[in-house]
């Protein structure tokens, strides 16, 4: 296990008990370096959205506990958010969430020319995601994709 995903994995334990005590979803976690600064992002949600108040009371929750237990090597700020609306899909329960909801798929390499696909999410497994596309089934290899996510329609 990388340091990073060590990172990720102590934080998604310690910061799990204050998301099921406020009934949250704890939607991701992911720590990156962006510029010359590293992030501990934590992605929470719940019925109805979260609020400035409900990311304040997780992040004031795990800051402490992030410095008790003061396992990450590196100075990073940590920030508590909602996912938004373009959220990507990630984990099982995202993709069971979508189904029947139109998504956006984007690829590394262009397939037929194209490298963005919009449309009804019929299935998915471990290895592919399979689209309705103007009554096409398309089938996509995940390893493919570079970003899945919820369209948005304004």
């Amino acid at each position: 296990m990388s340091k990073k995903e060590d990172y990720v994995t102590r934080t998604e334990a310690l910061v799990t008990p204050f998301i099921q005590e406020n009934n949250f979803e704890l939607v991701d976690t992911e720590f990156v370096k962006e510029g010359g600064n590293y992030y501990l992002r934590v992605y929470i949600d719940k019925p109805g959205g979260i609020n400035i108040d409900d990311c304040e009371l997780i992040s004031r929750a795990l800051s402490d506990k992030l410095d008790e237990e003061d396992y990450i090597e590196e100075a990073y700020i940590l920030e508590v958010s909602s996912p938004g609306l373009g959220r990507p899909l990630k984990k099982e329960k995202d993709y069971q969430r979508a189904l029947g909801e139109e998504i956006e798929i984007k690829l590394y390499k262009a397939m037929d020319k194209v490298k963005e696909f919009q449309g009804i999410l019929k299935s998915y497994d471990d290895e592919t995601v399979t689209i309705e596309e103007n009554g096409n089934d398309i089938t996509f290899e995940k390893k493919n994709i570079a970003i899945i996510r919820l369209a948005i329609d304004f």
